[in-house]
């Protein structure tokens, strides 16, 4: 599989607001997460044009990533700012 427990870690750690691999709840622990899986499905649906299902999986988790970012937004601007620059995600 594509994301294993220890690439989630991973994930969890470098971009979590506790830099902990247990932080999974905070908004950039998941948006960071969204965007790999985001990544990832892109890359799949190069090479795959007509998996429709994949793609209406992709369309959802820009949604959820989207929602989840525009909360952090009214929250809390910088660190809004802070995870849209590490995460090279254009706003």
């Amino acid at each position: 599989m594509y994301l294993t427990a220890e690439k989630k870690a991973e994930i969890f750690t470098t971009n979590s607001l506790e830099k902990k691999s247990t932080d999974t709840g905070s908004a950039e622990s998941q948006v960071a997460l969204f965007t790999f899986r985001i990544n990832h499905l892109t890359e799949h649906l190069k090479l795959n044009k007509k998996d429709y299902s994949s793609r209406l999986g992709l369309l959802k988790l820009v949604g959820k990533r989207r929602r989840i970012l525009d909360h952090l937004s009214h929250e809390d601007i910088n660190r809004y700012r802070k995870l849209i620059a590490e995460l090279n995600i254009r706003k």
